[in-house]
């Protein structure tokens, strides 16, 4: 049985690089502020689309916490470009995920059912919030597109944590 190592809560977030819609980069797991990172499927996916909806009407809330918000997939630059185009998202979007990469985070990865459906593997839906220095402070990793972590309760608990200075749970062995 093959697998992907599960990224541990409170390890060092992988940093990690990729091309952003738009040009420049976006560099997950840069330490010194929050960031929450959103991968999710790619074009061919209508429930990623509703999810990422879902976050861009968040969006201020997540700024007022002080957390930058990216979203990335495997998708070509392309398809990545025409999607954030169609949407009008305000959060930047990083596409060419490699198979590595996904992997690095801890991510499930599926093939395509069609080539309709997309060219290449891609990855399942993931949410990673990093702290200021650089932690896993919450992982929500799952195999299929209509298991994900609720977004608004996401920003309850990221206020909660920065609040009361939380710790991060799940670190027992």
């Amino acid at each position: 049985m093959r697998g992907t190592a599960k990224l541990r809560a409170g390890a060092t977030m992988p940093a990690l690089t990729v091309s952003k819609v738009g040009g420049g980069e976006i560099k997950i797991g840069d330490a010194g502020r929050w960031q929450m990172v959103v991968v999710y499927r790619g074009q061919h996916c209508p429930i990623c689309r509703r999810y990422l909806k879902g976050l861009d009407g968040l969006l201020d809330g997540f700024r007022a916490l002080g957390a930058e918000v990216v979203v990335v997939s495997g998708d070509p630059r392309e398809k990545a470009e025409a999607e954030a185009a169609e949407e009008g998202w305000r959060f930047p979007v990083g596409y060419g995920l490699t198979l590595d990469q996904m992997r690095t985070l801890g991510l499930y990865i599926s093939e395509p059912r069609s080539p309709q459906e997309i060219d290449r593997p891609f990855p399942e839906p993931g949410l990673f919030v990093v702290n200021p220095a650089g932690q896993a402070q919450i992982i929500d990793i799952s195999n299929a597109p209509f298991a994900r972590a609720d977004l608004q309760g996401v920003l309850n608990g990221l206020k909660f944590v920065q609040e009361k200075n939380y710790p991060i749970r799940g670190t027992a062995a």
